[in-house]
């Protein structure tokens, strides 16, 4: 069974004004002590998105996990180590095909019923939000809550992810929900290792 970290950090290049903003901040977050990074880039074309992808695998080196989001493709290309898919990207079997069995693959949900068919597939973790009101996606999916999160942990065993809105102020209570981990976009943008040094001490 897959491990996750309690912090699931999120780099979406849409938060940062350049890429070196970005690398700044993912350099701060491993410094802070984060293992595990995802990056998600929904607005630049492959070739952009391979090549900070692979910048952020030089900057990083072996000591942090890095996860495409969406692109499994790049994901082989930027020999990352794992995908992460939403509901409109790739099948979770489809994903498995190009990734190969060693690579994690982690799928995200927004509902019982979401979640449980998941829960059938081979992902490694399941992701489960909004679990409170977000401003990092354009069109977001209906807020869950903390009953989604205690209802997604009784239909997997599967590591679980709890996305959405988490701040420091209310992390612990959804880890106290269920979730295995908590995946942030927002609340580690400002001062990142102070932040991410402030989450890890919160959540233990």
């Amino acid at each position: 069974m897959l491990q996750l970290p309690r912090l699931y950090p999120i780099l979406d290049a849409a938060c940062f004004p350049d890429a070196a903003g970005m690398f700044a901040a993912a350099e701060e977050l491993a410094a802070a002590g984060c293992t595990l990074l995802q990056y998600r880039n929904k607005s630049g074309n492959a070739r952009r998105i391979l090549d900070e992808a692979r910048e952020l695998r030089v900057r990083l080196g072996t000591s942090v996990r890095l996860i495409m989001n969406d692109r499994a493709d790049l994901c082989l290309a930027a020999q990352y180590d794992g995908l992460h898919v939403g509901q409109d990207d790739l099948s979770p079997a489809a994903a498995r095909r190009i990734l190969g069995p060693a690579r994690r693959l982690g799928v995200s949900t927004h509902n019982p019923e979401q979640l449980a068919e998941a829960d059938k597939t081979s992902a490694d973790y399941l992701a489960i939000g909004p679990v409170f009101a977000t401003a990092s996606k354009a069109n977001p999916d209906p807020v869950v809550g903390l009953e989604g999160v205690r209802r997604a942990r009784e239909l997997t065993r599967k590591p679980l992810v709890a996305i959405g809105g988490i701040t420091r102020a209310n992390a612990c209570s959804v880890i106290e929900a269920g979730a295995d981990a908590v995946a942030v976009i927002s609340d580690l943008l400002r001062d990142p290792r102070k932040s991410a040094e402030e989450f890890l001490r919160v959540l233990g």
